[in-house]
């Protein structure tokens, strides 16, 4: 079930917050935990089962870890195994057999050796593990959180605003909300309005963006011009930024509704002067997680500097490979590795001695070169179109202006300056300036919000309704 479906904002959601709102506050989250099974069973019954069963499993593993004793480490490993195997089985099998067929048919096999397994994919497997996985690590690091519940541990992993695609919500931050949190009206009032900016996110830029990026990105790139490939990267580039922050301002909008506040998702990531500045605003939920399970129990930048290089590439390399079964996405997460390694080598100081605007070239360049390989799982294909990019030719048929009418320029205008944060700049220089208007305790400001976020809500229902949306695209990972 989609957030951004007509069924979903006018009968699951009014349905969720008549019964959690008429419900005594101990009856609360078992409201919420039947809810969210329901809104994940939506996209199949199988799935869910899998997801509860993954539940028991950690819950159970989780219980043993946290008795201490001499297995306590025994029982946290085998619970990570478990995890990383469910992945391994359900994301990646046919992506071994598929590569496994292939070296031998380089070595002179006439038959494939293994047949796929044509698996389907869980939704929000990739999601819900790492959830898992930050559940097994918080109890084994520490003990502090009370004894364990199996209802808690169901709706830490289940809460359906977080459950297909984030973002990645840890244990030691969430169970003291489980246990015991207050709603009020001033966090359902902001849950409502950054709900509604999500949706317009991703109604109005993403899914504008998409059709460009569809329309471009889909060509063979030997037809386009250098500035044709550039304009559809540029699409995607909105587009996956305006539908995976959409996608997380909903789902921050939606827990404010039932009292929870989780992290901050976005931070204006394509203002970045550095890939490493990129990656502490993109995603942050994702790089904490690798950041605090992956990269410190390596080593971090502990030991020596090659011990440092060798454990960031360890951790973009599995981030690729997170993101999908493809040697693209690992080529990704290498690409996004090796520049970082470049940075600590002595980059970062070069891009602190020039002008921003070359530091920010700099970045964007290679996001967007990365983001060519996101897209089109076929390396080769990526590569042909990265070529095409760079080869500024302006003869083949195809140039940027066939791609985009009045409507589209429009909305791509206002999508780049969205991404600069200039109207959060905007809207605080007005309340500074206004402030008996636009003050945040004032009537007006919040009248004024208010009917803002109706506004966006009733442009993008239109949309919507016009049939004019596709899925989110972290839905597949």
């Amino acid at each position: 079930m989609l957030f951004s479906s007509l069924v979903f904002l006018f009968v699951f959601m009014p349905l969720l917050l008549g019964q959690y709102y008429l419900a005594s506050s101990k009856l609360r989250n078992l409201v919420l935990i039947g809810f969210s099974l329901f809104f994940h069973a939506w996209g199949g019954i199988g799935f869910t089962f899998i997801l509860f069963l993954s539940i028991v499993f950690n819950y159970f593993i989780a219980r043993e870890v946290g008795k201490g004793g001499p297995r306590r480490k025994l029982y946290f490993q085998l619970g990570l195994a478990g995890n990383v195997l469910v992945l391994l089985v359900f994301k990646y099998l046919d992506f071994f057999v598929d590569n496994t067929n292939s070296l031998a048919s380089l070595l002179g096999a006439d038959h494939e050796l293994l047949h796929h397994f044509n698996l389907a994919l869980p939704l929000g497997i990739s999601f819900f593990t790492f959830h898992q996985m930050s559940f097994l690590w918080d109890i084994y690091r520490s003990n502090d959180y009370g004894k364990l519940k199996f209802a808690d541990s169901v709706l830490y992993v289940s809460f359906f605003p977080q459950l297909i695609a984030g973002p990645i919500v840890r244990y030691k931050d969430i169970i003291g909300q489980i246990k015991d949190r207050t709603e009020t009206a001033a966090l359902f009032h902001s849950g409502i309005w950054r709900f509604s900016l999500g949706l317009f996110k991703k109604l109005i830029f993403a899914n504008t963006f998409a059709v460009i990026a569809d329309e471009v990105m889909t060509k063979d790139p030997s037809v386009l011009t250098s500035s044709g490939a550039w304009m559809g990267i540029l699409a995607y580039t909105l587009q996956i930024y305006f539908d995976f922050s959409g996608y997380s301002d909903m789902a921050i909008g939606l827990a404010r509704m039932f009292g929870f506040r989780f992290m901050e998702n976005f931070n204006f990531p394509y203002i970045s002067t550095s890939i490493k500045e990129f990656w502490r605003r993109w995603h942050i939920s994702l790089s904490n997680w690798f950041r605090d399970y992956v990269y410190i129990p390596l080593g971090g930048n502990k030991g020596s500097n090659s011990r440092t290089y060798f454990n960031l590439l360890v951790v973009f390399l599995l981030t690729g490979f997170w993101h999908g079964a493809s040697w693209s996405f690992v080529f990704w997460g290498l690409f996004h590795g090796f520049f970082l390694v470049m940075e600590r080598l002595g980059l970062d100081k070069l891009l602190n001695r020039v002008p921003k605007v070359l530091s920010w070239l700099y970045t964007m360049v290679i996001v967007m070169i990365g983001w060519v390989f996101f897209r089109i799982e076929n390396f080769r294909l990526a590569a042909r179109y990265v070529y095409r990019m760079l080869k500024c030719d302006t003869g083949s048929k195809y140039s940027a202006i066939r791609f985009l009418d009045n409507e589209k320029m429009v909305i791509l205008a206002l999508g780049l300056l969205s991404c600069t944060g200039i109207f959060l700049f905007l809207q605080q220089k007005a309340r500074a300036a206004f402030p008996a208007i636009l003050g945040p305790e004032t009537n007006s400001y919040a009248l004024l919000k208010g009917g803002l976020a109706l506004l966006m809500f009733g442009y993008a229902v239109l949309t919507l309704n016009s049939g004019s949306y596709n899925p989110f695209i972290y839905f597949r990972f």
